[in-house]
């Protein structure tokens, strides 16, 4: 692998994939997608940082280093999303007149998550609800509903996009008040 040879990585994919998911299954909690999500994020730094082993047992800690990095970078990177929504949401506070009555800028926030909710589709606030607050995962969403995989995830990536559109025309409309 070292040297670039795909026979390489196809063998060693075949001899650890399903051991790296396994473990993923257990450090997501259970959660099958961002499991998948992992192993493809945890080859990709295998293929960036490759390099020799002397030992089996040397070389599955450093993959399992290299699943709980890209496990905890997913996490950061969800969790991202919500601090700038909350920082955007108080820095628009700050600047609201003083003649104001003081809102809390975290239900401040959860009312503009829980419109941008209601104005969905149903089927995609179900989804949104699942997956987010309900932590099911893709496919147990897919099996609920009787759409297939893809069609979930691209309701989900809508849904979200839809949310965040609504959210930042929300907190606009609250600074311009």
């Amino acid at each position: 692998m070292t040297l670039g040879e795909e026979a390489a990585f196809r063998e060693f994919h075949d001899q650890y994939f399903d051991r790296l998911y396994r473990y993923l299954i257990v450090v997501t909690g259970g959660d099958e997608q961002t499991a998948l999500d992992l192993v493809q994020e945890t080859l990709l730094r295998v293929t960036k940082y490759i390099r020799c082993f002397a030992e089996e047992d040397v070389f599955w800690s450093w993959l399992t280093v290299l699943a709980r990095s890209a496990a905890r970078d997913g996490a950061r990177r969800r969790g991202s999303y919500l601090k700038m929504l909350a920082g955007y949401a108080r820095g628009l506070l700050v600047s609201a007149p003083q003649d104001t009555a003081p809102v809390d800028a975290e239900s401040e926030l959860r009312a503009c998550v829980n419109a941008s909710l209601e104005s969905l589709e149903i089927l995609d606030r179900n989804l949104v609800e699942g997956k987010y607050f309900g932590q099911k995962s893709v496919k147990s969403l897919a099996d609920e509903t009787g759409l297939s995989l893809k069609a979930v995830e691209s309701r989900l990536l809508r849904a979200r996009k839809t949310i965040k559109q609504q959210i930042l025309v929300l907190l606009d409309d609250e600074r311009s008040k």
